[in-house]
């Protein structure tokens, strides 16, 4: 956990798959898929976090499309969403469930 830069994306590979893990300013964490379904790349761990309202998302680095880091819905297609993954910290390591 202490290695992740509060406001900043990294990507971690879980059972195979790419995921994307976020660790806000206030300690809080959000893991989504880091595949961007607009682009077709698994860049949204690179993408700039943020708020929209009360939701806090992510701006996919290449179109731009956002993404609430709770659900994995895409705010801006309501057709088009992500996995979001539960996460948590245990004695210091981050722990990344299946979606």
């Amino acid at each position: 956990f202490d290695s992740l830069t509060p406001g900043r994306g990294a990507a971690a590979l879980v059972d195979g798959r790419q995921v994307a893990l976020f660790r806000l300013a206030d300690d809080s964490l959000y893991a989504v898929s880091n595949f961007d379904p607009f682009s077709h790349a698994y860049v949204l761990s690179r993408g700039i976090v943020g708020t929209k309202g009360d939701v806090v998302k992510v701006a996919s680095p290449i179109f731009k499309q956002n993404f609430n880091l709770a659900t994995g819905d895409c705010m801006d297609d309501p057709s088009v969403s992500i996995a979001p993954y539960p996460v948590r910290v245990v004695d210091g390591r981050v722990e990344i469930g299946s979606p």
